[in-house]
């Protein structure tokens, strides 16, 4: 099932991957695809076990969703795209790839109160792809999805900001969320900017698996004052 969103002049597609069994009233799971990839590239495999529904989001200038006149991209324009499903959704897990995986700690660190725990996965964007690729990542085109746009390609492969910037969000989830541990790093790749978050926050690296299951099973309340 697909929903369409809208942020500022562009409309955001989510895709609905699966429903809640029927079982169980735990919260939504939010798939964050990597740089030229949308929904499409999330296996089923990778989130069976998740009890709750699942949702994936395709960016701005991907998959199914606008593509805006003359570029502009930046991560925020994309914590924007997200912020705006949570709004939609309510209080979910994030799990992104490479770019989404960004996106989804600056999101935890944005909104506290509303991610209930980001797992950070490799994937394409911001360097998280062998230095010496092509920084475009070709998408077939399919009925469901068509090629992302070269503006966003270009603008989003490499990260422009300092390390300090994504540890700055990093330490406000940690500070702020009232899970223990709200960032799951489960990659194999350092860009810079994830190894500064590592040092950051000294946590042991867990499984994407073991990540699935402690999100899933966290309590969360959340008392603003």
């Amino acid at each position: 099932m697909i929903e369409h969103l809208q942020h500022g002049s562009i409309r955001l597609a989510l895709h609905q991957l699966r429903t809640a069994d029927g079982h169980t009233s735990s919260h939504p799971l939010l798939l964050l695809h990597g740089l030229g990839e949308s929904h499409l590239t999330h296996s089923h495999s990778s989130f069976s076990h998740w009890p709750g529904p699942v949702y994936a989001l395709d960016f701005t200038g991907h998959g199914m969703s606008t593509i805006p006149s003359g570029g502009g991209y930046s991560c925020e324009v994309l914590m924007g795209d997200v912020d705006t499903v949570l709004a939609h959704i309510g209080p979910a897990t994030i799990c992104g790839r490479g770019l989404g995986a960004y996106v989804a700690l600056l999101i935890a660190g944005a909104r506290p109160h509303l991610v209930r725990g980001a797992i950070l996965l490799d994937g394409p964007g911001l360097a998280g792809t062998s230095p010496s690729a092509s920084p475009y990542i070709p998408v077939v085109s399919t009925a469901d999805a068509t090629p992302p746009d070269p503006f966003a390609i270009a603008e989003l492969a490499t990260d422009p900001r300092p390390p300090e910037y994504a540890v700055h969000f990093a330490l406000l989830a940690a500070q702020h969320s009232p899970l223990p541990q709200p960032i799951a790093i489960c990659t194999r790749e350092r860009p810079p900017w994830l190894a500064a978050v590592r040092e950051a926050l000294s946590y042991d690296l867990p499984s994407p698996a073991d990540a699935y299951g402690l999100f899933a099973r966290s309590p969360f309340t959340f008392n603003p004052s």
